[in-house]
């Protein structure tokens, strides 16, 4: 399902995006691995964050799956870092969206 998907990555975090079979719905995937963070607090805090941001955003996505991946180190950011980030990631992937490139057959 998730084959050739198209990539956007930071310090904080690597999301991969495409099309969504479903068009009229946004879905979204978040890993945060124990390497990402150790203790189960900070990897739940970074989910949270990923999900509200999402939320926040989700209208600009419609018709995407997304997958955000944490990656080590990710929690030492702080919520106002980590949030910018993801809005430029949100911004990457409607931007994609918009463009629908020929590659996600």
């Amino acid at each position: 399902m998730f084959g050739r998907p198209a990539r956007s990555r930071d310090r904080y975090f690597t999301v991969l995006f495409r099309p969504s079979e479903d068009q009229q719905r946004s879905r979204l995937g978040v890993v945060v691995s124990r390497k990402a963070e150790r203790r189960a607090v900070g990897r739940n805090r970074l989910k949270r964050l990923v999900r509200e941001s999402f939320r926040l955003h989700q209208s600009q996505l419609d018709g995407m799956d997304l997958v955000v991946l944490a990656k080590p180190g990710t929690a030492s950011g702080t919520n106002g870092e980590l949030r910018a980030s993801l809005t430029i990631h949100w911004q990457r992937a409607a931007d994609a969206s918009t463009k629908r490139r020929p590659d996600w057959s």
